[in-house]
């Protein structure tokens, strides 16, 4: 479903499968479970798959240490130098700290920050 909405057009099953690094027998499959299950997703294979406008996830609330250990975390994973993983961390942050509290923003906005890059001499 996130990959459905990083995506404003139908989007192929290969081009879903390249970008999951999955199978394109997965994605069909995969597809028409979540159809069948429910979820608001138009298309069908050989054309391509979109999900149906005014689709939200609803947000996810976190407390001002949960979402410092999430960042923390994140932070952890993007120094770890898995450039899929790194980049999954950075796209959890920007949607972690978009819902929070506005009193907890402040705390987290700063942690969020990219790490400093350490050298070792």
């Amino acid at each position: 479903m996130d990959a459905l909405r990083a995506h404003r057009r139908p989007v192929t099953a290969s081009r879903l499968a390249d970008e999951l690094s999955v199978s394109i027998r997965t994605i069909y499959r995969d597809m028409q479970t979540l159809i069948e299950l429910g979820a608001p997703i138009e298309g069908e294979a050989g054309l391509g798959y979109v999900l149906r406008a005014g689709f939200f996830l609803p947000p996810l609330m976190f407390g001002e240490d949960e979402l410092e250990a999430l960042v923390l975390g994140a932070r952890w994973v993007r120094q770890q130098g898995d450039q899929a993983l790194a980049q999954a961390a950075t796209n959890a942050l920007h949607g972690e700290t978009g819902p929070a509290p506005a009193s907890t923003v402040p705390a987290v906005v700063p942690v969020a920050a990219p790490a400093p890059t350490t050298t070792t001499p």
